[in-house]
């Protein structure tokens, strides 16, 4: 088994294609499948299933690309770390629920390198795909919150994956809206307030449990519900509609403008306001990248001005 075998093994499965992966790889297919083939004879498992439409991988394939992926990435920090002259652009990735901070702090991480030598890549998706990307090595890092409804489920799923959790921030639970709202005023907002207005969530496929969802209260019957799978999407539809989402109250002006409010959520005892643990989430027994380590310190320094109120507006998207 080589290096370059793991790499064309990584290519093959991100662009399903042999041909696809030869062109990127500057090599034949013919020498390309004749190279993915003596590794296949050479771990006793089928790799690659084949066909007409492309190729995809087997269940043997996909856990082996998991280890390929790990195996090819330190190589890379090696090469990063004690390459002389190196012209492999260093790799660098993250995968978050869609929170405007986590974007924040990318942006200012990535304004402090030659961006022509990374290649930078960050992923707002679904729970189950942060936790995914992280654990297939896709993504460094993922962002996530924990809480009493989602915390059994999303720590079960973590431990699955070879992952684990880091603390960043608590907060209490905010509706967040367009400041042209008709509750946009109010000093608290309370669930049945809410019930003449669409509820807007992202959206987390088919068939996805509950504690899936990014929003505290997912699991509870609401009149009108909109899903979105951008945050762009969702701010039209609170101005357009006049929707509502329940979030962190975390908003950065800076990339979202300030035509929205974040209002305390005002519980009872039916609809508690339990505390959101926000943090990200990386394999376990593996060291930061340099960029990682970069990322996590913007993520912090962020969230601690919030927490000191230097940039926050009504609280603490």
């Amino acid at each position: 088994m080589t290096l370059n075998q793991l790499n064309y093994v990584i290519t093959i499965a991100k662009t399903g294609s042999m041909n696809k992966a030869a062109q990127l790889l500057y090599i034949s297919q013919p020498s390309l499948t004749s190279a993915v083939q003596e590794l296949e004879r050479e771990l006793g498992i089928i790799l690659f299933n084949r066909s007409g439409r492309g190729v995809t991988l087997t269940g043997d394939g996909a856990q082996f690309l998991q280890y390929a992926r790990q195996l090819y990435s330190q190589y890379e920090d090696i090469l990063e770390r004690y390459g002389a002259n190196c012209m492999l652009k260093k790799k660098f990735g993250v995968s978050t629920q869609h929170y405007s901070f986590a974007v924040k702090a990318f942006v200012d991480m990535a304004q402090q390198f030659d961006m022509s030598k990374y290649e930078f890549a960050i992923r707002e998706t679904r729970t189950a795909d942060v936790i995914r990307d992280v654990g297939t090595m896709k993504s460094e890092i993922g962002i996530l919150y924990l809480c009493d409804f989602n915390r059994r489920g999303l720590e079960k799923m973590l431990r699955s994956a070879g992952l684990e959790f880091h603390h960043l921030i608590q907060c209490k639970v905010y509706v967040y809206l367009w400041k042209g709202h008709p509750l946009s005023g109010e000093a608290a907002i309370s669930f049945d307030q809410l019930s003449k207005y669409p509820c807007l969530m992202f959206e987390q496929g088919d068939d996805s449990p509950f504690f899936l969802g990014e929003e505290i209260l997912s699991d509870r019957e609401y009149p009108q519900i909109i899903r979105a799978n951008d945050r762009a999407t969702m701010l039209n539809l609170m101005v357009g509609l006049k929707g509502y989402t329940l979030c962190s109250g975390i908003i950065c002006e800076e990339l979202n403008g300030n035509e929205f409010v974040a209002i305390p959520f005002l519980d009872d005892t039916e609809n508690r306001n339990s505390v959101m643990e926000i943090g990200y989430i990386v394999r376990k027994n593996t060291f930061l990248s340099q960029l990682g380590e970069l990322y996590v310190m913007e993520l912090k320094k962020y969230l601690e001005e919030i927490q000191c109120g230097s940039r926050i507006n009504t609280s603490i998207m």
